[in-house]
């Protein structure tokens, strides 16, 4: 599978985030993998109103009530987002932030990690998907999975209950390719797609990395 976190890039935000949705479907149904994207709060519903299943890049730990200008996670689901992105490593939580987030949402779960120490304390909390992204390759040309396959795999190795993602400096079918071989069940991209001057291109570049 691959997630495709939007970000707030001009290229992922409202009708271009529309259009960045149906690449996403398009390349899914040719190659036959999961492709999710994720969206800015104020984006999903316009997405998943259109039939695209989306999820959040953040929600708050928060219920009904004051909370001017947070994330409401009720509200996130009554948008259709099927689940949310938590502690990407540009909206890091403190560990006792997340507990709170997962006590109080209903949907699925993909939490970041940027080490094997701290994807250890994130598995207990039972997350749908953990991502390692060490945050020094993000937006990068050399992949996590070139630079540190030993790490890939002492977390996998680890962790074995909860599927794991890699993220960070992925952006051809090489990367996606030795990320699989080491036991990820997916990747998360971001820049490498929603960047490209042919997102569909590179998208469907990636996508077929999990067919060899």
């Amino acid at each position: 599978m691959i997630f495709v976190n939007f970000k707030t890039y001009q290229q992922g935000t409202g009708e271009s985030a529309l259009n960045l949705a149906k690449i996403c479907q398009q390349v899914s149904e040719q190659t036959g993998v999961p492709i999710f994207p994720i969206v800015q709060a104020a984006d999903i519903f316009r997405l998943s109103s259109q039939g695209f299943s989306v999820w959040a890049q953040h929600i708050d730990g928060i219920d009904f009530g004051p909370h001017t200008g947070a994330i409401l996670p009720q509200a996130v689901l009554s948008a259709g987002a099927k689940g949310t992105l938590l502690n990407h490593a540009e909206k890091k939580l403190p560990l006792a932030e997340i507990e709170k987030i997962m006590a109080k949402f209903s949907g699925q779960t993909l939490i970041c990690t940027s080490s094997l120490e701290e994807g250890r304390q994130l598995a207990l909390l039972k997350p749908n998907f953990l991502a390692y992204e060490p945050p020094e390759l993000i937006g990068g040309q050399i992949s996590v999975s070139q630079a540190q396959p030993e790490v890939i795999t002492a977390f996998i190795n680890e962790i074995k209950e909860i599927p794991v993602l890699v993220g960070a400096g992925v952006h051809q079918q090489e990367d996606v390719q030795k990320a699989l071989s080491l036991g990820a069940k997916g990747i998360l991209v971001s820049s490498d797609v929603v960047l490209s001057e042919n997102p569909q291109q590179e998208l469907l570049n990636l996508a077929q990395g999990f067919k060899k």
